[in-house]
């Protein structure tokens, strides 16, 4: 590595750095409450779904940038089973391991 990708990298660090603190702390600095709009706030409530969605849906559905072409992959047996359970008792630890369950075997004994 060479010292001008160290101060590169630094200074990319440290940027990352300005703008998280300004981000986290936008709400903190004004004196009065900040009045958020309803639609925003409505907005707000289901971003983090959407991020999740747009992260996991490709994972799941994709390999190595193109659609998987068989439905012997352990992930859809997975997400399945991950479902489902979620349906019965919706939580965050029951699904991930009823998903985790149905995906290792899977994958290590069959080797989808």
């Amino acid at each position: 590595m060479t010292t001008i990708d160290g101060v590169w990298g630094a200074l990319t660090i440290l940027g990352l750095a300005v703008v998280t603190v300004v981000a986290r702390g936008f709400f903190l600095f004004p004196e009065r409450e900040v009045k958020i709009p309803d639609w925003l706030q409505r907005g707000l409530k289901v971003a983090p779904l959407a991020a999740l969605a747009a992260v996991v849906v490709p994972e799941v559905i994709m390999t190595h940038g193109a659609l998987i072409a068989t439905w012997q992959d352990a992930r859809l047996p997975a997400v399945i089973a991950a479902s489902l359970y979620y349906l019965w008792r919706p939580g965050v630890l029951g699904p991930l391991l009823a998903g985790l369950a149905v995906f290792l075997p899977l994958r290590w004994w069959w080797g989808w």
